[in-house]
């Protein structure tokens, strides 16, 4: 299906299964399918919702940078939702699916049954230089994303042995990751890149707002987000992390078994909403 947001941008967006919302945000290049694969079991439990951000895969690409932030991403979230009919849902966010997803308990608390926090940050990426975000932005945005592509093979942040080796092992993974990129827009890569980089600190915040069950899940060698999944799990009452070993910053593809069974445990350990 595919919906219109407040602002007039269209999202493409899938439905399957009966039973709780959930709904799978994916990160900055990413898309939907990066959850493909695990959608038939999860369905068999769950009302699950993947989509595509804005600027990404089949959704709308604006063209005005001021369309892109992760308030306006945050946004997106709720409307899909409200959309397909869930008033309350667990949510799951990637990357920078999750830095969005984790604005939605501090906007809309009463709406998140549990959370899912995947390879992702309570604020700032450790170990990332703003600056350094800055100026691929704007190579982003004043060259295009050929030269982008350039620029991100030779800084190779997230390409652990994990995901390389699902590059030369896994058929067809890398024509995915090639189609994923020539589905981005670059205005969105450069405006999203410096949202990011500037994000605030919400984590004390977020812990003040978790009041649901929440789990915290990382690839064992996604370094920077490592560190930030313990402090995430040291700060927020309750919250549990799952280090998924064998697997780097996209542990649904690089250990999918481990994964799988540690979001659906979680998931199933969640009270079901009331009627």
């Amino acid at each position: 299906m595919r919906i219109t947001t407040g602002d007039g941008v269209g999202l493409a967006v899938e439905v399957a299964g009966e039973g709780p919302g959930l709904l799978l945000v994916h990160g900055l290049g990413g898309a939907k399918e990066d959850f493909t694969d695990h959608v038939p079991a999860l369905a068999r439990d769950y009302t699950v919702v993947i989509f595509d951000h804005r600027g990404h895969g089949a959704s709308d690409k604006p063209t005005d940078r001021g369309a892109y932030s992760i308030d306006r991403l945050a946004t997106d979230i709720l409307e899909v939702a409200d959309a397909v009919g869930l008033d309350r849902f667990r949510l799951l966010g990637h990357s920078m699916g999750g830095m969005v997803a984790r604005q939605i308990p501090l906007r809309a608390p009463e709406r998140v049954e549990a959370l899912v926090m995947m390879d992702t940050s309570g604020g700032p990426i450790p170990g990332f230089d703003p600056t350094l975000m800055d100026a691929a932005a704007e190579v982003a945005f004043t060259r295009g994303k050929a030269a982008l592509k350039e620029l991100l093979d030779l800084a190779q942040v997230l390409e652990t042995p994990a995901y390389k080796r699902e590059l030369a092992e896994r058929p067809g993974y890398r024509a995915f990751q090639e189609r994923k990129w020539a589905d981005i827009s670059e205005i969105m890569w450069g405006a999203m890149a410096v949202a990011l980089a500037y994000q605030p600190d919400d984590l004390a915040a977020l812990a003040a707002a978790v009041n649901f069950p929440m789990l915290v899940l990382v690839g064992s060698q996604d370094t920077p987000f490592v560190a930030a999944s313990r402090e995430m799990t040291a700060a927020i009452d309750g919250a549990q992390l799952v280090i998924i070993p064998d697997a780097g910053h996209s542990p649904q593809f690089e250990n999918p078994g481990v994964w799988i069974d540690a979001l659906t445990r979680f998931l199933a350990s969640v009270p079901a909403p009331a009627n």
